[in-house]
């Protein structure tokens, strides 16, 4: 299934190639910048009852464009950007149904336990999506963070899932080395996430076309969502008309 995205940076609505990303912001390689505020692609999801969908604030400077796409669909959208155990329950509050988190429960590329307990204490399970966007190095797949640019140890695989299956409510996976590229998503990767895990997953990364999210439905099982960023119309892409991705939803919902 199609789920849509608001990536923010300096409070505007964008489309970025993941892997430009830095902590100075400089060099960053920018597929697109709205003209139209977050709160607009909040009400057209809300309209079309598009759930699941994530708003990610790319950096600071972008948090009163978080707060009014949130305002604009309560309990219609997931956050994730600088969460942390202090302030994840304030964005829950803001109208977020879930907040998800990367790189605060990583320190020195290792999974800090503790601070994922503690998040877990505060605001529950049930509301925390924990994203293990990777990058692939030789065979495998590792988790990245702060900015995708910092490998940990943090192996994907079955295991992993399942274990951390049991302090969350949903992952969210970004392939950072095809994100933003509309070259194709990576199938492999799709794939082993079907086989991997037991909680609803949802890929991003390099989806340029409706077939895209047909092989993602295939090779996922339909177990695997599918966020389409640079690619949508909506975002100024050629590959995906926003009201195909709607059909094709309300298709597989009737089970076509």
């Amino acid at each position: 299934m199609f789920r849509p995205c608001i990536d923010l940076r300096n409070g505007q609505v964008v489309q970025i190639v993941g892997g430009s990303l830095t902590d100075s912001g400089a060099g960053v390689t920018t597929n697109f910048v709205s003209e139209k505020p977050p709160r607009w692609f909040a009400e057209q999801y809300r309209q079309d009852q598009l759930l699941g969908g994530h708003v990610i604030a790319l950096g600071p400077g972008n948090e009163a464009a978080a707060r009014e796409a949130l305002g604009a669909w309560p309990g219609g959208l997931q956050y994730g950007g600088g969460v942390n155990a202090d302030n994840a329950a304030a964005w829950l509050d803001a109208g977020a149904a879930h907040v998800i988190v990367t790189s605060w429960v990583f320190r020195a590329g290792r999974l800090e336990w503790e601070r994922l307990a503690e998040l877990v204490r505060r605001i529950g399970r049930e509301r925390l999506v924990l994203d293990l966007s990777c990058r692939k190095r030789g065979d495998d797949y590792f988790v990245v963070t702060d900015r995708w640019q910092n490998y940990t140890d943090l192996k994907l695989g079955a295991e992993t899932f399942a274990t951390l299956a049991q302090h969350c409510a949903e992952f969210l996976v970004h392939a950072v080395d095809v994100e933003g590229l509309c070259q194709g998503i990576d199938e492999e990767l799709v794939a082993r996430l079907a086989d991997w895990s037991p909680l609803p997953t949802t890929y991003a990364g390099g989806a340029k076309s409706l077939a895209d999210l047909e092989t993602v439905e295939r090779l996922g099982r339909r177990r695997i969502d599918l966020t389409i960023g640079s690619a949508l119309d909506l975002f100024g892409g050629h590959g995906v008309r926003y009201a195909e991705a709607l059909a094709f939803n309300a298709q597989n919902r009737k089970g076509g």
